[in-house]
Formats: structure tokens, sequence, C-alpha cells
């Protein structure tokens, strides 16, 4: 499998985030605009936390809070697993699924490189397979 770093080279480089001072309203609209399910929350260049769907749903709608007064710092998951560039895509797939999350924001240092999603891993997965599987139907041909 290959390094994260490769699976963020399909993507324009953007990092698309909000800010912890956003309304909850404004994040979905950003969500809804990227089509994601979850967005990195940048404060001065630095990740401090994550927002998802999911954070909605429990945070929000189900406690009855108001999406345009709650601000995305009072609701977003604050304890961000993160990778590093290097890291492979099964290990990936491993601490997602330990840690039951689908998304993880890959750092360098400090400087933040993007996200990847648990969609972008099984993607990968699926191709690696297809390319296996070509290559031994291409063996067994000769």
């Amino acid at each position: 499998m290959k390094p994260v770093s490769e699976l963020l080279k399909k993507r324009d480089g953007t990092l698309w985030h909000v800010r912890p001072d956003d309304t909850v309203y404004a994040a979905l609209e950003a969500l809804e605009r990227w089509e994601a399910g979850a967005l990195m929350v940048m404060e001065r260049g630095a990740l401090v936390g994550v927002f998802s769907e999911r954070d909605y749903t429990r945070k929000v709608a189900l406690q009855g809070r108001n999406s345009r007064t709650t601000q995305v710092r009072e609701i977003m998951s604050g304890q961000v697993v993160t990778v590093g560039p290097r890291t492979g895509t099964r290990a990936c797939m491993a601490l997602m699924s330990e840690k039951r999350i689908r998304h993880l924001p890959v750092v360098d240092g400090p400087l933040v490189l993007g996200m990847i999603s648990v969609r972008d891993i099984m993607d990968d997965i699926i191709a690696d397979h297809e390319n296996t599987i070509a290559h031994l139907e291409s063996y067994i041909q000769s």
C-alpha cells in the first residue's frame, strides 16, 4: 500500500476548513458546497479540531441547539487523531477502524497537508486489488 501523501496528490491542494468561531450553519453550508462529510477546524493556520456531520447530528440536532447561533468550537471534535504523510494506507485504515473515525487529517509537524477519508482509503484498496488482478491475468495468459 502507498503512503497517504500519494492520496493527497489527487487533490488540488486546497485545505477545506472552517474556523472555530464560524457558526455551525456556515459549516454545514461549507460541507454542502464542497460535498464533504467533515472539515478541518483551523485557527491561524493550526489544526484545532474536526467538524463532521456526526458532530452536527449528535451535538446540535439531537440536543435541540440552534445551528445559526452555535459556534463550531462548541461542538467540534477537539481530540484530533492525525497521521503523517508517510503513513501507509493500511495503517490508516486500521487506525480509523480502531478509533471509529471516518476522516484523518494529514500533518507534517505543524504543517497541515490535508485530510483523507475512509472513502479515499477504500478507493485506493480497490484500485490496488484491480491492479493485482490485471497483473495476475496477464501473467497467466503469457
